[in-house]
């Protein structure tokens, strides 16, 4: 078993994680069972995926976890750029925190390519 506290892309994810928490407490309160939960949601799955997959004993089986992981991070980026569409994000921290979600698929994707081979 893996221990998924260890990996760099796990602990990349939690600290996005809890900035797109933190920013997700400024949305309307009109946004809570739309755009919030939406976003907290797919956040939290890529964390998650990573740390369940990291106790299956097989690589193929690690391996699809970190694909729904990576497909999450791609539903974050997307609520990230509606939310900023729709002015809930200022473009300061849309740029920095669309910075994060990418460096955290870079580094899952890379990830991806040392389990894969």
């Amino acid at each position: 078993m893996r221990e998924f506290k260890k990996m760099e892309v796990w602990q990349k994810s939690r600290r996005l994680t809890v900035a797109i928490y933190t920013l997700t407490d400024t949305f309307p309160s009109k946004e809570r069972f739309r755009l919030t939960d939406q976003l907290c949601r797919a956040v939290v799955s890529i964390a998650a995926n990573i740390a369940e997959g990291a106790s299956r004993r097989s690589q193929a089986d690690f391996y699809r976890f970190l694909e729904i992981a990576l497909g999450s991070a791609n539903e974050v980026e997307c609520h990230l750029i509606i939310a900023h569409d729709l002015g809930y994000v200022d473009e300061t921290l849309f740029i920095s925190l669309n910075n994060d979600v990418n460096h955290t698929r870079a580094t899952l994707l890379n990830y991806m390519k040392s389990v894969r081979s």
